[in-house]
């Protein structure tokens, strides 16, 4: 008996060792690890699993001493939406891009500064009466004052920067091209009217009276050439003329031999009275000349054209009595013609005269034909608000007709100018904006202000300055999460 229970002693101290080496020699047993959610912190588990509000992982609750520890764990975050993190894999809840490992001993970046305050004054009855300093409302009571954020210069309102990963950049394919110099030129376009050159057209018209005896051009838009004959003309007045001047070449000679000082050099002066008024009624030297060497006065004259050119205009028929002064012919010279063009309003600072053009016409692709601005009317059209500019246009081979329509373009250079391109602007009605990339990811919505644009660039009057580099393609999809992260930001309140 006493044996038997010797054993049952051994083994209980036995068991009573085994338990005293697994808790420790002290006889304390060591705290069990505790797990928590990171989001919902008061809930808390002594076994790892998911939270039951959100379900995310519970991670282990730090010691006392570990608090400020670095830890080599690794946490993940979302590339668009940086306030999204997880400690595992996973998709972002809020655009469903996968999340991208950051280790959590990195080197915090350092903390922004903090925003400029300024002090605003507003109505405490209308609360949408703002101003910038003290002072009475519009119903005579004092305004309280109240904090804003100051904009930083350049700054956008309603967007925020955001930092996009380069692979993230890659499926987006954002694009950024740098600002820089350029060569800049202002392009003005507009329409063009073909006229007649006003300084190239002639009248025929006689000084005497007289009938038309024969017509030998008797077509509007015939094609004359100069000194061709137009028409003969019976002129009593011209055939008494002639005759006078026969009389007094006769007399001219007979008076030439005449030994009385004064009678030959009178004899001369008839004569070129009477030459003179041939020629003041428009008769040609051939045809005095003629007239002399025949010694008979010619019954009718012929009238022969003062240039080359188009019949534009014929006022007589064979038989017509004509007066003296009146039109009977118009010809019009088209080696040369003009192009009335409208200038608007915006574009008159660029033109000046003696600029050259060139007109082309819509239904002849290719052809182009240089002219120059030769007038400008001081006077602007009330109707349409444009100015018409005269252009010179030559025409040596008569392919410019009167009344047709064509294209004047003319480029203004502008020099060397900062510009951007055309793509990277984004533009809001009132302000102008572009994405500056800062340091290869982050993507600053920044103000400009744009001058002219040339081709597929602006220039840039102020904003940013060469060497920046601007984002041109994906700026919707960078515009669209810039938004939705500032307004997250003001629902949040930072």
């Amino acid at each position: 008996m006493n044996a038997k229970r010797l054993f049952w002693v051994i083994l209980a101290l036995v068991a009573l060792g085994w338990v005293l080496l697994a808790t420790g020699c002290s006889g304390t047993g060591a705290p069990k690890a505790q797990y928590h959610c990171p989001m919902h912190p008061t809930v808390v588990s002594d076994k790892p699993g998911d939270c039951p509000i959100c379900g995310m992982r519970l991670v282990p609750v730090e010691k006392p001493g570990e608090a400020g520890a670095a830890r080599a764990t690794t946490t993940y975050l979302c590339p668009m939406h940086p306030q999204v993190t997880s400690d595992k894999p996973g998709d972002c809840p809020i655009c469903g891009m996968r999340l991208v490992e950051k280790k959590a001993q990195e080197t915090p970046a350092a903390a922004p500064a903090a925003p400029a305050k300024k002090t605003m004054y507003r109505s405490t009855m209308n609360p949408s009466e703002v101003s910038d300093k003290p002072g009475k409302d519009s119903m005579g009571m004092e305004m309280v004052p109240f904090e804003v954020e100051a904009s930083a210069p350049g700054a956008v309102p309603g967007l925020v920067p955001v930092s996009i990963s380069e692979s993230h950049q890659k499926h987006m394919n954002l694009a950024a091209s740098p600002v820089e110099m350029r060569r800049m030129a202002r392009e003005v376009r507009t329409s063009a009217r073909i006229t007649p050159d006003e300084t190239r057209l002639y009248h025929v018209t006689t000084k005497v009276e007289g009938w038309v005896e024969t017509l030998y051009v008797n077509a509007t838009g015939q094609v004359v050439r100069r000194g061709q004959p137009l028409l003969t003309l019976y002129s009593p007045e011209l055939l008494a003329t002639q005759q006078e001047y026969l009389s007094a070449l006769a007399a001219s000679k007979r008076l030439s031999a005449s030994s009385v000082p004064g009678v030959a050099e009178g004899g001369n002066d008839l004569l070129a009275a009477a030459r003179r008024r041939l020629e003041l009624w428009d008769l040609s030297e051939g045809q005095i000349k003629a007239l002399e060497s025949s010694g008979r006065a010619q019954r009718t004259v012929t009238l022969y054209s003062p240039a080359s050119g188009y019949v534009s205009a014929k006022n007589v028929v064979m038989g017509h009595k004509i007066t003296p002064g009146e039109v009977l012919l118009t010809i019009s010279d088209l080696s040369t013609v003009w192009a009335e063009a409208d200038i608007y309003e915006s574009d008159l600072r660029f033109i000046q005269v003696g600029m050259p053009v060139s007109l082309t016409l819509p239904y002849w692709p290719g052809k182009r034909f240089p002219g120059k601005i030769s007038f400008l009317n001081p006077f602007l059209d009330p109707q349409t608000r444009t100015l018409k500019a005269r252009l010179e246009v030559p025409n040596p081979d008569l392919l410019l007709k009167p009344e047709m329509f064509g294209d004047m373009t003319l480029s203004y250079d502008l020099g060397e100018k900062l510009a951007v391109p055309v793509s990277a602007v984004m533009r809001t009605g009132q302000k102008s904006y572009v994405f500056v990339e800062t340091d290869g990811t982050q993507l600053t919505p920044t103000e400009v202000t744009l001058g002219e644009r040339s081709g597929d660039y602006y220039e840039v009057l102020s904003g940013v300055k060469a060497g920046d580099r601007v984002v041109t393609s994906a700026n919707f999809l960078v515009d669209s999460e810039s938004s939705l992260k500032a307004a997250l930001q003001a629902v949040a309140g930072k």
